[in-house]
């Protein structure tokens, strides 16, 4: 008899043992998802969030929040993240700056990019644009060098915020070309780029992503290119290293990041998803025209991949000096 109780006692209880289970990835997700983006809306980081939240969306039968948070770099973004559940619903869109820059430019980050959380895909790769203003007198990358060399100290630059790929692009560019620029930084790239457009400040390096709309619409002037090669969205636009500094190469990317302990199965469901979504033909046009491809979908790959990009940061970050206190 008491055997007979212990039996049934255990089937009565395997039900509620699965039901509790959060690593099923096929009753996942059963809910909204929040995709937590660090910086400003209309930026390229919200340009691919929005893009493939749309078509999760779609594919999951949930609503898919944008939840813009910036501010210091993408750091508080991150920090928030860091809190929430690892159940899949709260994703993050990590970037070069907060993923893998500011390791090394805060001397008091409030997460590690690699202890805290899991990768998941590697959405999108892109270089950037070397943008100026309009009434610019120049329109060729040696025309730059030339008007900065002849007025040291005359030519400003725009970032997304210290330490931010905007911004060191341009040091390394500074360093590379011998010449000598301001730096004006701001809460992210839009407003960046609106004082350019505006000529209040001469210059910026942004994501191709963001840049090329206003340098295709003539609000901008596009001089060059970050890339070893020419973007097949734009290959009208020369290189920099093909401007006149050989070896120069700066991308940009984009990746989603969930908490740590994030179960894997839905993890890797959430990495297949993304990787469909990124072939299908609007969605590889609307990348096309942005001049985005996208990087490496395996989970492993990634975190390998973001293992050497902060290592690559840091050396930059170090010998241009940049420190942001917090």
């Amino acid at each position: 008899m008491f055997r007979q109780r212990c039996f049934v006692a255990l089937v009565l209880c395997v039900p509620a043992v699965a039901l509790a289970q959060p690593a099923s990835a096929s009753a996942y997700p059963n809910r909204p998802l929040r995709i937590i983006v660090p910086f400003p809306a209309a930026g390229p980081t919200d340009i691919v969030a929005r893009l493939i939240g749309i078509k999760m969306s779609e594919r999951l039968g949930q609503n898919v929040i944008v939840d813009n948070r910036a501010g210091a770099g993408g750091t508080i973004g991150a920090e928030i993240a860091t809190r929430s559940a690892p159940d899949g619903y709260t994703l993050l869109m990590g970037s070069t700056a907060n993923m893998a820059v500011n390791v090394s430019l805060y001397q008091k980050l409030p997460y590690d990019p690699v202890r805290d959380f899991q990768p998941i895909n590697l959405a999108a790769v892109t270089p950037n644009l070397l943008v100026v203003s309009p009434n610019f007198p120049g329109n060729t990358l040696k025309s730059l060098i030339e008007i900065a060399k002849a007025k040291p100290g005359s030519v400003n630059y725009a970032s997304g915020g210290v330490g931010t790929p905007s911004h060191l692009a341009a040091e390394l560019f500074k360093t590379m070309a011998g010449v000598q620029m301001n730096h004006v930084p701001y809460k992210g790239s839009i407003p960046a780029l609106t004082d350019v457009m505006s000529g209040q400040v001469t210059l910026m390096f942004d994501s191709m992503a963001s840049a090329l709309p206003f340098a295709r619409s003539g609000k901008l002037k596009a001089l060059a290119q970050t890339g070893s090669k020419r973007s097949a969205a734009a290959p009208e636009i020369q290189t920099v290293a093909e401007g006149g500094l050989p070896g120069y190469e700066v991308v940009g990317w984009f990746g989603f990041f969930a908490p740590v302990k994030t179960p894997r199965p839905i993890v890797n469901k959430l990495s297949r998803e993304i990787t469909e979504i990124l072939a299908l033909p609007d969605v590889k046009e609307r990348y096309a025209a942005l001049g985005i491809e996208p990087g490496p979908a395996d989970p492993d790959v990634v975190a390998a991949f973001l293992k050497s990009e902060i290592a690559k940061w840091g050396k930059v970050i170090r010998a241009s000096g940049a420190k942001v206190d917090q």
